[in-house]
């Protein structure tokens, strides 16, 4: 089919969740400050959204009132700009406060900060004048605070929050005590303040308990369980929006019944329950309401069809969808609602036909953007557009249009969408031959998207989903980019470090994904200032190569490429078969045969003799994708491992590394772990001689084994010692998701957040970070090709400067030996991590016993191998 501009906005939806952050899932936000009406002069401040009508400015207020809620927001703007202009020339003081309220919060929705910002100033400076109206302060001081933490101001929005919530306090008012307090722990998370945000929330719900059975209450168990969804605790929220589905059905409370069903069925889309997130979404669509809640719901459900390949109903609702949304009136809702249909449609084997009826739906989309003047939803439109030309080759056009949203997302702030468009831009440019204007638009879209990292995480969960998708994509083609060298020539040192940069980028990305939140912070740091006997490994994965860089430590800063011309499914292949013979009933000539392809692809001679010429005594690994779930110490030159010729670590790059050395006074262990049967995983009868042999080398308090090992046991010990080394001898796993990521404990899993959260919980007076965490018996979950990707969320998250783990679980009593040799080694004095690790192994592969690589090679160092 071949397109041209006279068709106006026909559009083609990348097949995925492209729009995730804004369309698929329309949310509900923790407390979101809604529009009030106005006051008259003998009301009382908390009656503030009264219907009451008193003249012709409040009709106004109401008008711009409905065309808020029904996304139309410039149209509001204007609206409640006369209103204000009347209450001004009145005199009318309150009026103009609530006015310039409602003013901040649809410039917000446009994403016009300034005027947001100078809205919400003006009224507080009005409210100053007039100390007795305290209920209109607070509401003011909680729309500033949802205007400070959409611009990224956490800290500022929880000051704003805590006014607010004194306010409420002296007036008494437990139900806005309590919204405040939801968003209060927004703002806590936001800052990485896990632990206050959690005692935050479990006093939220005692305050719910206590509450009368009330629509108000109702909404606030809502609003709690879609907070609580929005941090990845998916039971916690499933719990709370139960609750509010019920208080909500016997109050037959249609709109929060619908609400609480939406949030359901995405919260069960969140736990991978399929067909329950359908059957919450189908409750939804036969409930007796407006079009607009049925369509978002139907639309979820659409996309949950196509991706269960649900392909004949999905097909059918498609139908019914495209005859109903014909009918949506204008607003942000129906636009969104349009571009999200067009996506689903043509995912479903889209014919000549299906990508007609998806230009006429995003011309009426785009039409209605320009109505009603939102720049976001036009951008959308437009951008979207010139991907369907992208994709039938159009290129001319396909850059034209993809310039034009581009320069309205810019225009407008939206930098979520405008990373979009500049990939975009960028995928045009190089199937036009541009590279090196390919690599520009390709690194605008990596700098946005580390400027939008919080936004892009806590905007909504779905981007857990779309992440490798619509994100990690943006990454990998500018690497592969940079890394294509000019014809006859090699790949230029300045390529070669920003695509080292673009893959620790990456891995800060995956990481902020994993943990749902973006919870990490770094800063360059040069590898020569870590250790001048040290090389950085990247081994990047691409499509049809793997492509390895190499930071050498001289005054140079040099950088070593390698390329080898491999599918992806080659290599992935040939990586799950070293995994395979790194079993303990694999021949050990087998598993060296596997294990040379590997080291001849990631290292191989020619690269050992430079790093020889450069002394080089450490490699640590920035691995990527499935490499991760392989230890590096494994790898076979034909004579020699790995492990044998250089000590090893693992970082997710130099930008999260600590490189202080660890310090070299008596080291205070913490020891605790599960020896006997509980929770359904097997005894581990070695632990107690492991913990026994650590204790003869090294100071520690008696064990916590067993029924002792508890979550708080370990919580009140290490809150008051400041141990420099926590080791934990018990079941673990390690895991692509999260929530299948934990460390066992005599009566419950500690997932990442918890375990984090104790090993960061001291006393104010402790600041001696804990040097090095050592989890013994913990495996990678099987099947999970990025499971090490947990490995590395537990290292980082723990606040330790370095971990060692296992991949696998090592037979125990080859697991004591290791560890007993691991201690004895790190207590001489000069020896680094990565030394006694190195000796460690090396002494177990002697061994008669444990020559076999499946029982020496899993131990593993993240972080500072110092």
């Amino acid at each position: 089919m071949q397109l041209k501009i006279s068709q106006i906005f026909a559009n083609r939806i990348l097949a995925n969740k492209s729009i995730g952050t804004y369309l698929l899932l329309l949310l509900i936000t923790g407390w979101n400050a809604q529009p009030s009406l106005a006051i008259s002069s003998n009301q009382n401040p908390p009656e503030i959204s009264t219907d009451k009508v008193i003249s012709q400015p409040s009709n106004l207020i109401q008008i711009g009132q409905q065309q808020y809620q029904t996304g139309q927001y410039a149209k509001a703007i204007a609206t409640w700009q006369q209103a204000l202009d009347i209450y001004t020339k009145q005199g009318d003081r309150l009026n103009q406060s609530v006015t310039l309220d409602n003013l901040a919060l649809a410039y917000q929705q446009l994403g016009n900060w300034k005027e947001a910002n100078q809205a919400i100033a003006n009224s507080l400076e009005i409210l100053q004048s007039s100390p007795k109206e305290l209920s209109l302060l607070a509401h003011t001081l909680n729309i500033q605070g949802n205007i400070q933490l959409a611009q990224g101001n956490a800290q500022e929005a929880l000051t704003t929050w805590k006014k607010a919530t004194e306010i409420y306090e002296q007036l008494g008012d437990k139900d806005s005590i309590i919204r405040s307090k939801i968003n209060q722990s927004q703002a806590l998370r936001a800052l990485g303040l896990y632990p206050q945000a959690k005692e935050n929330i479990k006093q939220i719900q005692a305050d719910l308990e206590n509450l009368p059975d009330t629509a108000l209450k109702a909404s606030s168990l809502l609003n709690l369980g879609e907070s609580l969804r929005l941090s990845g605790d998916f039971q916690g929220a499933e719990d709370q929006l139960n609750k509010s589905l019920a208080l909500a059905k016997k109050l037959d409370n249609t709109p929060i019944i619908a609400d609480a069903l939406l949030s359901l069925g995405n919260t069960a889309y969140n736990l991978k329950d399929i067909p329950k997130a359908i059957a919450y979404y189908q409750q939804l669509a036969n409930l007796n309401i407006s079009a607009t809640p049925k369509i978002q719901a139907q639309l979820n459900q659409l996309q949950l069809q196509i991706e269960s390949k649900q392909t004949d109903s999905a097909r059918q609702l498609a139908t019914d969808i495209q005859t109903q949304i014909q009918n949506l009136p204008t607003s942000r809702t129906s636009v969104y609602a349009r571009v999200n249909f067009t996506q689903s449609l043509l995912k479903l084997n889209p014919t000549s036909r299906d990508r007609e009826a998806a230009a006429q739906i995003l011309a009426t989309a785009a039409q209605q953007a320009k109505e009603i003047n939102d720049p976001r939803a036009e951008s959308y439109a437009i951008g979207y557009m010139g991907a369907l030309y992208e994709q039938n080759q159009q290129l001319a056009e396909a850059k034209s249009l993809t310039e034009r949203a581009l320069v309205l997302a810019q225009t407008h702030n939206a930098s979520d969408i405008a990373y979009r468009w500049q990939w975009q831009l960028g995928r045009v440019l190089k199937s036009k031959g541009e590279n090196k204007q390919a690599i520009a638009a390709y690194s605008e879209a990596v700098n946005t998207l580390a400027s939008i990292r919080g936004d892009l995480v806590s905007s909504s969960s779905d981007v857990q989903f779309s992440f490798r998708e619509s994100v990690e994509p943006v990454y990998r083609q500018l690497v592969a980019l940079l890394l294509t060298p000019e014809q006859g020539k090699e790949v230029s040192q300045a390529n070669l470090t920003e695509a080292r940069k673009v893959i620790e980028s990456l891995q800060l990305a995956e990481l902020d994904n994993f943990f749902k939140e973006a919870c990490l912070t770094g800063k360059s740091t040069q590898i020569d200032e870590v250790d001048r006997q040290a090389a950085v490994v990247y081994p990047i994965i691409l499509p049809d190569s793997i492509e390895v860089v190499i930071s050498l430590p001289d005054k140079d800063r040099t950088l070593l490429h390698k390329t080898t011309r491999i599918s992806q499914s080659d290599l992935e292949s040939l990586l799950s078969k070293l995994r395979q013979k790194l079993s303990r009933t694999a021949l050990e000539s087998d598993t060296k045969i596997s294990s040379k392809k590997i080291y001849d692809l990631l290292i191989s001679k020619d690269i050992e003799a430079k790093l020889k010429e450069k002394d080089i005594k450490t490699l640590a690994f920035v691995l990527d994708g499935s490499l991760r779930n392989l230890p590096m110490a494994v790898l076979y030159d034909g004579q020699h491992y790995l492990i044998e010729k250089y000590n090893l670590a693992l970082t997710p790059g130099l930008q999260l590394l600590d490189p202080r050395p660890l310090k070299r006074q008596k080291l205070e262990v913490f020891t605790g772990g599960v020896s006997k049967k509980t929770q359904n995983f097997n005894a581990l009868p070695n632990v107690e001689r492991e913990l026994q042999q650590i204790a003869l080398v090294v100071s520690n308090q008696p064990p916590l084994l067993n029924e002792e090992f508890t979550s708080q046991a370990i919580h009140n010990q290490i809150s008051k010692i400041p141990y420099r080394v926590v080791h934990l001898a018990t079941h673990g796993q390690f895991s692509s998701d999260i929530d299948d990521t934990y460390v066992l404990t005599w009566n419950n899993r500690l997932n990442v957040k918890q375990l984090g959260e104790i090993l960061q919980t001291r006393d104010q007076d402790i600041r001696i970070p804990i040097e090095l965490l050592v989890l013994s018996a913990c495996k990678t979950a099987k099947g999970d090709n990025r499971a090490a990707l947990g490995l590395a969320g537990i290292a980082v998250r723990s606040g330790a400067r370095s971990t060692i783990a296992s991949l696998w679980s090592v037979e125990d009593r080859a697991t004591a030996t290791f560890m007993e040799n691991f201690y004895k080694e790190l207590a001489k004095s000069g020896t680094t991590k990565a030394d006694a690790l190195r000796n460690a192994q090396i002494s177990l592969l002697k061994k008669p016993a444990f020559t076999h690589p499946f029982y020496w090679s899993p131990f593993v160092l993240i972080g500072n191998w110092l």
